[in-house]
């Protein structure tokens, strides 16, 4: 379906050519060809189908992570909220149908300036009067940021606000509205958006901070099934829950992008270590692939590629299914960021190092991805966060999450008893999990935990699926490298046997390295000129040259000489 995409003459402007804000148009141009490619529909959204995912997770969004951006809010986030509610509401319909054109862009205004992580407590209110509602930000920190609100791109946008509902002035629990934004050349009035600066060495986006200055909405803008119902919730925070459902959703899709970077990294080293070379002692240049210090991170990271790539569509499928608790379905997107994000934080500088300095320009792409990566360990929940509560769910032992067996691999091994230790430590903790000995022992283990699961779930993927055993052992030893005390106390595997048995897993890739490059398929998504030879002289005459005819005056010379 997008075969086409990496041919098409958006992808293929040089985008480090480009001033800021016409890398902010190319990306919104972009987003709307993506639009155009998979013509989604409202239901596909709703239900996740396969082709919503095949648009969620297709290559092309590893390269432009401010046009993945627009799409997860606009598709993913505003689309997929009102999606639901069509049936109940028609009158929702024409605006999902402009969103699906992206003749109008969604964006997804939850979280305040001065409440971040703490949605739940955001302060904008939506006071209902005999017209409808007064939508309002009382004060600075409640001002919405930080998604794209401004006018500068000749393009409409509408918002899905969340805000306090307020009845004859009580206080009845957060809902969203539909808010429009801006026309095609300025704000609605009432509406005002303030441009952030750049975030930098990333893929620039008009992030801003909304301010709403008593701006009327009618009744139907509150989004719900039944327009009447005000009623406060008897249980609060289920029902703001409810209301951002497709938070848990994100969280999953603005995943795939960076397994993709990963997977593209790994190819771009890769190819670039096998021609480049050193000429020592001898005669015959030697190619840089040839030392293991180049070859670890090479081999790791394309084993990473390979192992998340697998268990990606796998663990995409559980969170969608209804026959799961929808805590667990939520905990394992949660793992799934978790693991991708933590892999992707190591492999993407480690090879971009390996490439010296041409890996630290934007045009070989590792540089920049590594950026944009600081976003999405915040985007659709905070991952520290997000392992926090998933943990402490699960050592309360409110669910289960379905691990491998621990008969499968020490993997497995160490994911179970990493968090049956810390079991048994809460039991014996003052104060139970309210304590304060909870907050300093068992919360800084979270992650690390979370982070077990997923490496015993995405190894046993990959055992089920049959990936070649030495990509499955160079897997096995990145992720004891992540707790090697606990494989040395517990698995007999001393610092020095867990050193030979990387050395016999790297020995056993390098041979068939090329194969599994290619294996990662994505070399038609990948533009850096480092790759070849070929290619980088190819960028180099497309490159700015600065010439002229001056002459120096050899007085001037012979001083500074």
């Amino acid at each position: 379906m997008s075969h086409h995409l990496p041919r098409h003459p958006f992808f293929t402007t040089r985008t480090e050519f480009l001033s800021v804000d016409e890398r902010v148009s190319m990306s919104y141009q972009r987003a709307k060809l993506l639009m155009q490619t998979y013509n989604l529909s409202a239901s596909d959204v709703q239900f996740c189908s396969p082709r919503y995912w095949s648009m969620m997770t297709d290559p092309i969004m590893a390269l432009d992570t401010a046009m993945f951006t627009i799409l997860a809010a606009h598709v993913g986030l505003t689309i997929g909220t009102l999606s639901r509610h069509l049936h109940k509401r028609p009158d929702l319909r024409p605006l999902v149908n402009r969103l699906l054109r992206f003749d109008t862009v969604g964006i997804y205004l939850l979280t305040e300036r001065g409440h971040g992580l703490d949605a739940f407590n955001i302060e904008t209110t939506a006071t209902k009067t005999p017209e409808g509602f007064i939508i309002n930000t009382p004060r600075e920190e409640a001002c919405k940021f930080m998604p794209a609100s401004t006018p500068a791109f000749g393009i409409q946008k509408v918002a899905l606000v969340m805000a306090r509902l307020v009845v004859d002035g009580e206080d009845r629990g957060p809902r969203f509205f539909v808010v429009p934004i801006c026309n095609e050349r300025e704000m609605f009035e009432g509406v005002e958006s303030t441009r952030l600066g750049p975030r930098p060495g990333t893929s620039p986006l008009d992030f801003s901070i909304t301010r709403f200055n008593h701006v009327f909405v009618p009744y139907t803008a509150l989004v719900s099934s039944n327009l009447g119902d005000y009623s406060v919730p008897k249980a609060p925070l289920e029902a703001w829950w409810d209301e951002v459902w497709r938070i848990p959703l994100g969280t999953m899709a603005v995943t795939a992008p960076w397994i993709t970077s990963i997977k593209a990294a790994a190819f771009i080293a890769g190819k670039y270590s096998m021609h480049r070379s050193l000429t020592g002692k001898g005669v015959k240049p030697v190619p840089i692939i040839s030392f293991r210090t180049q070859q670890w991170p090479i081999a790791h990271a394309t084993a990473v590629g390979l192992v998340m790539n697998n268990w990606y569509p796998i663990a995409a499928r559980q969170t969608t299914d209804k026959s799961l608790d929808h805590r667990v379905r939520h905990g394992l997107a949660v793992i799934v960021k978790t693991t991708a994000c933590r892999h992707f934080q190591r492999c993407i500088p480690e090879v971009a190092e390996r490439c010296g300095a041409q890996g630290t320009f934007e045009h070989n792409y590792m540089a920049r991805i590594e950026n944009d990566g600081k976003g999405v360990i915040i985007a659709e929940g905070d991952v520290l966060t997000l392992c926090i509560r998933l943990f402490s769910e699960l050592l309360l032992g409110r669910y289960r999450m379905p691990l491998p067996d621990t008969s499968e691999s020490l993997l497995a091994q160490h994911a179970a008893s990493v968090l049956g230790e810390n079991v048994e430590l809460l039991k014996q903790l003052p104060g139970g999990h309210r304590g304060e000995s909870f907050n300093t022992l068992v919360l800084p283990q979270a992650e690390l935990a979370i982070e077990a699961m997923g490496h015993a779930m995405a190894y046993s993927a990959g055992l089920r699926s049959g990936l070649p055993r030495p990509i499955l052992d160079i897997y096995e030893c990145a992720v004891i490298r992540r707790d090697p005390a606990w494989y040395s106390e517990n698995a007999g595997l001393t610092r020095i046997i867990q050193r030979v048995r990387e050395d016999k897993a790297v020995t056993s890739v390098i041979p068939h390295l090329d194969t599994y490059l290619d294996d990662l398929h994505i070399e038609e998504y990948v533009s850096a000129p480092i790759v070849s030879d070929g290619a980088w002289k190819e960028y180099y005459s497309a490159m700015p040259v600065f010439t002229g005819n001056a002459v120096p005056i050899m007085d001037q010379v012979q001083a500074m000489l």
